[in-house]
């Protein structure tokens, strides 16, 4: 059910650059983009991602969890697992941020997330790093950042059968990381009282809470994510404070669609506001 989900949610907000690009504007990254892949707009065209044909893509998990995110411009920002670099990307964007570290353990998904900064012309703002998320104190100092995001891997990997595709597998299996691997990076890298966001599986929460507080990161926000008004929970939107105090805040569900299959008014208004910089959706 999550794989159908995220999966028949991707095409309404990615719109594909190929065939509908002024000419000179094509030509002026063309360099960047290597044989079987696609040049993507997202926000509306006020960024662009390249992305797999086949293999990797991200999807509306991602951009839930880049809108769920609250930051101001001076925080140091490490999104553990970025994939494509979509999550970075966007909050960059939509915060002025600057010095976000992006880590990728998959050798082909760094260099092509690297390759989506320069073609957004974020090189010297955003930092993508190889490495596994297990290893992050041989390059990375303790206690450096304010905010931890991330969208891990939410299946076991005694869990279903493992996509033949190894970066979806990655991406999708606990191959190279897993829900406590992520959450301890996030302990070691966190400065006391520094905040880390993420989305789970519902149906794993309660082991997703257990090792939070394991690591002295404590639930403060979540929020459910459901399909339509009467299916159950598909995911939690969740942020934690590292070594913060017992006080949690149950937001109201979220609803992707209405009964008849559209996107929901509060879905269309997430699409609205993520594709602003923060503050300014109303403007």
């Amino acid at each position: 059910m999550i794989d159908d989900l995220i999966d028949c949610c991707m095409i309404p907000v990615i719109s594909f650059a190929h065939g509908c690009l002024i000419m000179n504007e094509e030509l002026s990254y063309k360099h960047l983009i290597k044989a079987g892949e696609t040049v993507d707009d997202i926000l509306g065209g006020r960024l662009k991602i390249l992305q797999k044909e086949k293999g990797y893509r991200f999807s509306l998990d991602s951009l839930l969890l880049a809108h769920f995110i609250r930051l101001n411009r001076n925080k140091r920002v490490v999104d553990l697992g970025t994939g494509s670099g979509i999550i970075a990307l966007i909050l960059t964007y939509r915060f002025d941020l600057q010095g976000v570290i992006a880590m990728e353990v998959q050798t082909e998904l760094v260099d092509m997330a690297q390759r989506s900064i320069r073609l957004n012309g974020l090189e010297s703002r955003i930092d993508i790093r190889q490495g596994n998320v297990k290893d992050v104190g041989n390059f990375l100092d303790p206690q450096s950042f304010d905010v931890a995001v991330f969208n891990p891997p939410y299946r076991k990997l005694s869990s279903g059968r493992i996509n033949p595709d190894e970066e979806k597998a990655v991406a999708r299996h606990e191959i190279m990381g897993s829900i406590a691997d992520f959450l301890s990076s996030a302990k070691y890298l966190l400065k006391d009282t520094g905040s880390v966001f993420l989305i789970y599986p519902a149906r794993r929460g309660v082991e997703l809470f257990y090792r939070m507080r394991l690591n002295s990161i404590e639930p403060k926000r979540i929020r459910m994510v459901h399909s339509d008004s009467s299916s159950r929970a598909e995911f939690i939107l969740t942020e934690g404070v590292k070594s913060g105090g017992e006080e949690l805040t149950v937001m109201p569900p979220l609803f992707i669609y209405h009964e008849k299959g559209t996107y929901s008014r509060e879905m269309e208004e997430i699409f609205r506001e993520i594709s602003c910089p923060a503050g300014t959706a109303d403007l």
